[in-house]
């Protein structure tokens, strides 16, 4: 899989472009401020459906402006595609896959696969457990549209369960009221909490021998899906799940809001038995990420026969030269596009130059 053209039309600094690229190694080059982030921005959008950086879409259309339009084509393994995507002043998306609309968001999911890094993904470690959990949420979106429908289940239903909580005056009546939404929220939140477990395990695999390299043997890094459900049969864990929403209903009153589910575990990141998340040192915590990330395309290769697009955002400067070396040879053998302000590496290339707009 791999990217043949961008053009991008009234997106953010760019009023009219296209930019063609090459399977393996793209540099895209540019000053400050020229608009490089923003044309992987626009990649993103085609294969995820949303902006890594706003859920405004309206700040994605270029200043006096009404509209923007991505067009991507692409070449698969035995398929070519062109990914068409529209926004407007009134935050209105519009997803077209060979001039054909979509009616759902989740219909894009897995016509470009994305593995996407930059120096914010650093929140991957460091900050909150939704930053872990929005990680596995896109890379399992991307690999099984059955997780992405449950999910969007789920939290709808969430939101359900949680008005219900902060509107009703009946406290008496509550329980029999939300035992439908419990039912629902179980069924859906037990699988995805399945496919999170088995997520965390498989892209572990990947990543310890990824850290390993990097790092020189010096550190071994474990990862752990932290869940008051216990991984096991479907039923099982349904059961549990409905279980502890009831045992919860209480403190749920009190507090106003759902306290139980997916939507609060976490992954646990360790290397050499220590907590990274809390003690790793900036280095760590970044050497982590990069791990992580560089995994996910062992991952989709394994889950679906071919390797993703991996989108670095000006992370060449965060690394050291031996990480950068590194990160060169774990990448190659996919279509890799790479921003930053030079390039000085001995490597063969497609070298693109952006210009300030």
């Amino acid at each position: 899989m791999y990217i043949e053209s961008v053009t991008l039309k009234n997106f953010r600094n760019y009023e009219n472009k296209t930019v063609y690229f090459k399977d393996g190694l793209n540099i895209v080059i540019g000053k400050n401020a020229s608009g490089k982030t923003n044309l992987l921005e626009s990649v993103y959008c085609s294969g995820i459906g949303k902006s890594p950086r706003t859920n405004k879409y309206r700040e994605m259309i270029r200043w006096g402006s009404d509209y923007a339009y991505i067009k991507v084509t692409l070449k698969k393994q035995y398929t070519r595609h062109t990914v068409e995507y529209s926004i407007d002043s009134l935050d209105k998306k519009r997803i077209a896959i060979d001039g054909i609309p979509l009616v759902k968001l989740s219909e894009i999911l897995g016509m470009l696969n994305i593995v996407f890094f930059s120096p914010d993904e650093m929140k991957l470690i460091k900050e909150s457990p939704q930053e872990r959990r929005r990680f596995a949420d896109i890379s399992l979106s991307q690999q099984n549209k059955k997780y992405f429908y449950a999910l969007s289940k789920y939290n709808n239903i969430l939101a359900q369960r949680n008005k219900l909580l902060k509107e009703s005056r009946d406290l008496k009546s509550l329980p029999e009221m939300l035992y439908g939404w419990d039912v629902q929220l179980a069924e859906h939140g037990a699988y995805i909490v399945q496919k999170r477990y088995e997520f965390v395990k498989k892209i572990q695999t990947f990543a310890q021998k990824i850290h390993a390299e990097i790092t020189d043997n010096k550190e071994n890094l474990e990862l752990e899906y932290e869940s008051n459900v216990e991984y096991g049969e479907i039923e099982t864990m349904k059961e549990s799940f409905f279980q502890r929403l009831r045992d919860n209903l209480e403190k749920d009153t009190n507090l106003l809001y759902t306290s139980f589910g997916s939507h609060r575990d976490d992954i646990a990141i360790k290397i050499n038995d220590i907590d990274v998340r809390k003690y790793g040192s900036q280095g760590q915590q970044r050497t982590v990420a990069l791990s992580l990330k560089l995994a996910e395309i062992y991952l989709f290769e394994s889950e679906i026969g071919e390797k993703p697009v991996l989108l670095l955002d000006d992370v060449l400067s965060e690394l050291d030269a031996s990480r950068r070396q590194k990160l060169m040879e774990l990448s190659s053998g996919l279509q890799t596009i790479i921003t930053c302000t030079d390039f000085d590496m001995d490597l063969e290339r497609n070298e693109i130059v952006i210009e300030k707009s």
